[in-house]
């Protein structure tokens, strides 16, 4: 085998006028330049980043971590993990009523999720806590139909 892998010829074909050495210098090292390229893209595997599937997760060799959140509101979450650059991976778990959503994660990301997740809870809290817009215009078109006290309008001339 080890043979085989030594004894291994290349066959290399140049369409020239004339030969020279520089032409085939030029020639070689084009091809052998091709031949490390096509060796690296086949040994790394693509890199994913961001939100992608349990399998390529799991793929890239780092301990997987799961988390459990029951909010439908799955988005704004995802927005967060992505500012704070965590590959994860979202599964739904229909099974239960509400759906729960489960969160994979790599294990190196435990710091970054954790800051993620609060982030995401101040978020739904503070959103929880204020008023919607719809809310206030209905007081307000409720104080508008009351009727306002009538002043009496006097005209008096003084000299």
């Amino acid at each position: 085998m080890q043979e085989e892998v030594e004894n291994r010829s290349v066959a290399l074909c140049i369409k020239a006028s004339k030969l020279t050495a520089d032409v085939l210098k030029a020639a070689l090292q084009k091809t052998l330049a091709e031949m490390e390229k096509n060796e690296r893209n086949r040994k790394a595997p693509p890199i994913y980043k961001g939100k992608q599937s349990v399998k390529h997760l799991i793929g890239q060799g780092a301990g997987v971590t799961s988390m459990e959140i029951t909010d439908g509101n799955i988005k704004s979450f995802e927005r967060t993990a992505r500012k704070y650059g965590v590959d994860f991976a979202l599964k739904k778990d229909a099974s239960t009523r509400p759906p729960k959503y489960l969160v994979f994660f790599k294990s190196r990301d435990t710091d970054a999720l954790t800051a993620a997740f609060q982030e995401y809870a101040g978020q739904r809290i503070k959103k929880a806590s204020r008023p919607s817009v719809l809310q206030k215009l209905s007081q307000f078109k409720a104080l508008v139909k009351i009727p306002a006290v009538e002043r009496e309008k006097r005209k008096e001339q003084t000299r």
